[in-house]
């Protein structure tokens, strides 16, 4: 009968660390989790307001011919997609048609017939842009948009 109580005083004992080590745990995923959380959407927030709102669509007037690798060309034209930061004043888009022609003169056909290649290069140009128009630290270009492009 000694045994009997003896194994009985230790369950008890057993089960409350088990209960503690439960609880334990269990706050530890919850406040993991909640801070997780917090950070989490506290970085959407910000990514959130950063993105530039669309401004004016400055369209180039003239199309661009350029000519590409083997003796075939490329003529396209394009507008830039101004930052509502940027403005209603005039832009000046020689400097785009200057990095448009550096970007796409000696491509080959091929680069531009498949979709994969025109994003390829137009992300290319687009980050040149971006670059060449920022102002103050904040980019004032958000996309370009092809207007026209024909290769032969």
């Amino acid at each position: 009968m000694a045994d009997e109580k003896d194994t009985a005083a230790e369950a008890p004992k057993k089960s409350k660390k088990m209960l503690m080590i439960i609880i334990a745990a269990a706050l530890v995923v919850l406040v993991g989790g909640g801070a997780g959380a917090f950070f989490m959407l506290k970085g959407d927030s910000a990514e959130a307001a950063e993105e530039p709102v669309k401004g004016i669509v400055v369209a180039v007037e003239n199309t661009l011919t350029v000519n590409l690798a083997d003796g075939h060309y490329l003529k396209f034209g394009f507008a830039l997609q101004m930052t509502e930061e940027a403005g209603t004043h005039e832009v000046d888009v020689s400097e785009a048609l200057n990095l448009a022609i550096e970007t796409y003169t000696g491509r080959e056909v091929a680069e531009l017939s498949s979709d994969e290649g025109r994003n390829t290069i137009k992300a290319e140009f687009l980050e040149k842009v971006k670059k060449a128009y920022e102002h103050d630290g904040h980019e004032t270009v958000m996309d370009v948009y092809f207007t026209s492009f024909v290769t032969q």
